[in-house]
């Protein structure tokens, strides 16, 4: 029985020899080391990304849509590996790409992004595709090769349009920046990023949101309220469908609103009512066009010939892009006439004053109360008052 309790014991020694390398005695196995290795494939990525070398792309995965980036120029591109699902010889990622467009974004635009991955016959990771993660909005380069226009104020990146078309964008905002500085000043970047898809659809998609949300919007402008310098740059999305029919006025206060957001956009809050920013916005776009009120807000002009005077100023629900848009049009004018009345009866500076009065708060409560009596001298019943007569006076 001794020599048997040896002999087992001995045993039990080799296997433990045995399967060091694997497990320790009473011990853990290592952890599994796929998403480190991923991580390193997606560095290696990143760096080809970002020097445009394709080769290098080519040894991390397939070709992709890495054509489609030839374009654009870029500062800097990073993934960071979020999580990892892993099955044999493939594998999902889960990651977060950081990208800066030189000369633009003093910030990276963050991205959600799913990538498939095989082991190659060489035990590496290969990336099979990547594409935007679940809920994140798709990149203009998902979408096809993009072109680029630089104006002397912008940067113009498209898909599906023609570079005499883009240099359309760069003319309009070579006039809207120096307008946009004229009113509002000179302390923001003064230039700005327009994205110009191939479709409302594509567009859409952009934005992470149904087509329907943005049909008959020419353009929105994307950026967090309250930015900080060293935000990443706005970007001003274009509906090609719905921009595409606009005559030559139309389109120029469009990008002149749209500039007016961007300019706008560190000093614009939560407190912010969207009358104010959007009729800011379209203030500062219908200034030197010659547009009467009649013309510029034909809505609400119809809405007081018929005696449906506007009891209140426009709420923030009525500014909602997938509601009515004959409310929607009533709120815009309505915005733009209250800015207009502000700077007819106070001045444009004031104006100014009183957008900066109100943005500088984080919450909303009392603030607009707060503002057009410290900087305006007046109530919200009498501002109110004052606008109804403003409305009749104009548009009567």
């Amino acid at each position: 029985m001794a020599g048997r309790r040896r002999a087992s014991g001995s045993g039990v020694v080799v296997l433990c020899l045995l399967l060091v390398a694997l497990v320790a005695c009473g011990g853990r196995a290592p952890a599994d080391t796929a998403r480190a290795d991923v991580q390193r494939v997606l560095d290696r990525r990143a760096e080809a990304i970002v020097g445009h070398d394709e080769p290098a792309f080519l040894k991390t995965g397939a070709r992709d849509w890495f054509g489609n980036l030839r374009a654009v120029p870029l500062a800097a591109w990073t993934y960071r590996v979020t999580a990892l699902h892993r099955t044999g010889d493939t594998a999902t990622a889960e990651a977060d790409l950081r990208y800066r467009v030189r000369g633009y974004d003093k910030a990276p635009v963050t991205a959600g992004r799913t990538l498939t991955l095989s082991l190659d016959a060489g035990g590496q990771w290969y990336v099979e595709a990547e594409r935007p993660a679940e809920k994140s909005a798709e990149q203009l380069w998902d979408q096809g090769e993009v072109t680029a226009v630089r104006g002397e104020e912008s940067l113009v990146l498209g898909v599906g349009q023609s570079a005499e078309s883009l240099r359309g964008y760069a003319e309009l905002a070579h006039r809207a920046v120096p307008a946009v500085s004229e009113t509002w000043g000179t302390e923001w970047a003064r230039h700005v990023v327009v994205l110009v898809p191939e479709s409302l659809e594509a567009m859409a998609g952009l934005l992470g949101s149904p087509a329907s949300s943005y049909r008959g919007i020419a353009a929105v402008t994307t950026g967090e309220t309250g930015a900080q310098a060293d935000a990443p740059a706005d970007r001003i999305i274009v509906n090609p469908d719905a921009y595409g029919v606009l005559g030559r006025v139309g389109k120029q206060v469009v990008l002149t609103h749209e500039t007016t957001h961007v300019a706008t956009r560190a000093d614009t809050s939560a407190a912010t009512p969207l009358w104010l920013s959007e009729g800011y916005a379209d203030w500062v776009g219908y200034l030197g066009t010659g547009r009467s009120p009649s013309q510029a807000a034909p809505e609400l002009g119809r809405a007081v010939r018929e005696g449906r005077l506007p009891a209140t100023l426009p709420s923030d629900a009525d500014f909602g892009f997938t509601g009515d848009a004959t409310r929607l049009a009533l709120a815009y004018e309505g915005g733009w006439m209250a800015c207009r009345m502000i700077a007819d009866r106070w001045g444009e500076v004031r104006l100014g004053e009183f957008y900066r009065a109100v943005g500088a708060h984080e919450k909303r409560a009392g603030v607009v109360e707060g503002a057009l009596k410290d900087v305006l001298g007046t109530t919200p019943a009498d501002f109110t008052a004052r606008w109804r007569a403003y409305l009749r006076a104009q548009l009567g």
